[in-house]
């Protein structure tokens, strides 16, 4: 397949260039490097796929770009680009947002249907549940977004659906819960985890540290990504992992596998979901979605990024273990 990549040099997206290059696939990675974190950083995610005869990187801004010529001859879109956060989604950055989560998707979703791809696959979250009222959390549920971020995410995959009923658009928005994997976003919860415990800078814990997440590790979702495209489902579909962990648990891993994480404790912040629980049947029966990296594994992953001795065969899950 050739494929277009958008946000292709951050965490998700470096790593969903190198999968389709490791498939066989054409990629054309497309990324503005924006000031989010380093530039840098986001530079060195592409050491892999810039190694590849089949990666072509473009440096564009989906808003200024000529999008209809971006996705020439593609086959599949992936639609990973945006601005990510939740905290700092409230005030003035609120404009941030909406350009880049939601007048870009429209402007790339105008784009596709002038000459449309066999899938558009773009990357929602899980934000868009909020608080939801049953877990684990079945696409039937309504949006109840707690923070302006999920709702331009919200927004982004309201775009799809639009297109997709509209005007023929073979769409899938794929809600992603807590993905998480070497090369994670350096404000994310586990690499700042990491980095307490190597030394760095504090953890700071908002809440009381029982709130739950649903991690999911980044090679299940990437996997996942190309399966939604070569499938026939269109629509939306959860992808989660192996079920609800709480941010307790989470550090005690850490702590296993590096040392002790020195931790600030804070209030809980306004528009963090307290749980977030994933049903990913739709996902299983659509396009074969299993997640196969469980919470310590994947960690241990991320902690030997971070330095950490290798002590992934210590971490093989017992029955008494909620992972």
């Amino acid at each position: 397949m050739r494929a277009v990549v958008t946000g292709a040099a951050g965490f998700i997206g470096s790593h969903l260039c190198e999968h389709l290059l490791a498939a066989g696939d054409e990629v054309i990675g497309v990324d503005c490097l924006t000031d989010t974190y380093d530039p840098a950083v986001k530079r060195r995610n592409l050491r892999t796929a810039l190694g590849s005869p089949r990666f072509t990187f473009r440096h564009a801004d989906l808003l200024r770009t000529d999008a209809v010529a971006l996705l020439a001859g593609a086959d599949a879109v992936y639609h990973l680009a945006g601005q990510p956060g939740v905290r700092l989604s409230w005030g003035e950055d609120f404009a941030l947002y909406t350009d880049r989560n939601v007048l870009a998707t429209q402007r790339l979703l105008e784009a596709a249907r002038a000459q449309p791809p066999a899938k558009f696959v773009y990357a929602s979250s899980s934000s868009v549940y909020g608080e939801a009222l049953c877990r684990p959390t079945p696409e039937s549920a309504h949006p109840r977004p707690v923070s302006p971020y999920g709702v331009t995410k919200l927004a982004g995959e309201q775009l799809c659906e639009l297109y997709r009923t509209a005007h023929g658009l073979p769409t899938v928005a794929l809600r992603l819960f807590t993905v998480y994997g070497p090369r994670q976003r350096p404000d994310m919860a586990f690499a700042r985890l990491l980095a307490a415990a190597s030394g760095g800078p504090a953890f700071p814990l908002y809440g009381d540290g029982s709130q739950t997440r649903d991690f999911t590790y980044v090679t299940d979702v990437v996997s996942a990504m190309r399966a939604a495209a070569r499938s026939s489902f269109t629509g939306i579909a959860n992808l989660g992992g192996a079920g609800p962990v709480s941010m307790q648990q989470a550090v005690a891993v850490v702590e296993r596998l590096v040392g002790p994480v020195l931790l600030t404790r804070h209030a809980a912040s306004t528009g963090d979901a307290r749980h977030t629980g994933a049903d990913i049947r739709r996902a299983q029966a659509a396009f074969g979605f299993r997640p196969s990296v469980g919470l310590p594994e994947g960690l241990a992953e991320m902690a030997l990024e971070h330095g950490a001795p290798d002590h992934r065969h210590r971490m093989a899950p017992t029955g008494g273990e909620p992972w």
